[in-house]
């Protein structure tokens, strides 16, 4: 099998070069190919050896994941279904801004944390995506946007929000990671670079000394009684076990605050007295918040919030000091806006099959 060198950043890649007998800067020229020119034919990089062009051509490849089908929204967001084999598929999008571009990014084929509001979590599990199936994202969209190296660029940040719980597959996410904020890869910086958990404190801890970008905490919940139900994985890291890993990522964290991202469920989180309580909660760390409206879907048995009652929520926290957004809905229309990725997951956990049952 040929080795896809997506799947290796800079410091993989010279070594790999190392192995074939060639030096360093052989590596930094292709990974500059690679991923600043968009380039996957070894034939077109053209200021390598022909010797090194055929050797390539004989042990390597740059494989993205392939098309399978695209959508564009009225307001300008874009998704795509990318096919990461079999009979699996993910989905990235992103979403136009008139002062950026974010690039929403998968990091596994379903997710195994199950979260309640989430519909990803309801299909079920497959596997991690490998460094080059979510990097071939990145690439990917670059490609399907036009982008060349001489434009400016469209996508200014990314995200790791998309299908899948990034911590859960840290190795080969900081590893994908690496080549964005490399300047032989997508020279992007750790202020415009998000990860987005639910909590896996150990991982959190290991992020901040390997990789800090900037940070994001899917908080959905004042108090672990609520969060328990809606965030399983609260059971094993709580609440306050997770402000104090949210405390020590800001120790090396790029931005001075971390974002905790809050759902607004009608009747389950939505009431005064739990803005209340996320304000006692978060005090000795220091945040903004993003109210994200519930973005519906089949069977999901939750319902959005009022927009008064998101306007009172929003209002209790802004008079506590606390920079507060609602995050616009964007996209949809064609289903990606946040909590609504699915994709195509052939699950190895039958939660699919538990949830017909529950919902039939």
């Amino acid at each position: 099998m040929k080795t896809n060198l997506l799947n290796f950043d800079l410091p993989g890649l010279t070594a790999h070069f190392a192995q074939m007998g060639e030096k360093p800067f052989r590596a930094r020229q292709v990974m500059r190919w690679m991923h600043l020119g968009g380039i996957a034919d070894f034939t077109d990089m053209t200021d390598l050896a022909k010797s090194l062009r055929h050797k390539l051509l004989d042990n390597a490849e740059v494989k993205v994941p392939d098309l399978l089908i695209e959508q564009k929204s009225a307001d300008g967001t874009c998704k795509w279904l990318l096919d990461v084999g079999t009979g699996n598929g993910v989905e990235t999008v992103f979403i136009p801004e008139d002062t950026r571009g974010t690039l929403c990014i998968s990091s596994q084929i379903g997710c195994a944390l199950e979260c309640m509001f989430c519909s990803t979590g309801r299909q079920g599990f497959n596997r991690n995506l490998t460094t080059a199936e979510i990097i071939g994202q990145l690439w990917w969209a670059n490609k399907a946007l036009g982008v060349t190296p001489k434009d400016e660029r469209v996508i200014s940040n990314v995200v790791m929000m998309g299908m899948g719980e990034p911590l859960a597959n840290f190795d080969n996410v900081v590893t994908a990671l690496s080549i964005m904020l490399d300047d032989h890869g997508y020279g992007l910086s750790r202020r415009r670079v998000t990860v987005s958990t639910s909590g896996m404190v150990p991982q959190m801890d290991r992020l901040k000394e390997v990789m800090p970008v900037a940070l994001a905490i899917s908080l959905h919940a004042s108090n672990d009684q609520v969060r328990d139900k809606l965030i399983p994985l609260n059971k094993k890291y709580p609440l306050n076990q997770l402000m104090a890993a949210c405390q020590r990522y800001l120790v090396k964290a790029p931005r001075d605050f971390i974002t905790f991202e809050y759902i607004m469920l009608k009747g389950i989180n939505d009431a005064p007295e739990h803005a209340r309580e996320l304000i006692a909660l978060v005090k000795d760390v220091p945040c903004k918040f993003n109210l994200i409206p519930f973005n519906p879907f089949t069977n999901s048995g939750f319902e959005r919030s009022t927009n008064e009652r998101i306007r009172v929520f929003r209002e209790i926290l802004q008079e506590a000091g606390f920079v507060v957004t609602v995050r616009k809905t964007r996209g949809d229309d064609i289903d990606a806006a946040c909590g609504q990725l699915a994709g195509k997951v052939k699950d190895k956990t039958q939660r699919q099959q538990k949830w017909q049952l529950v919902q039939g």
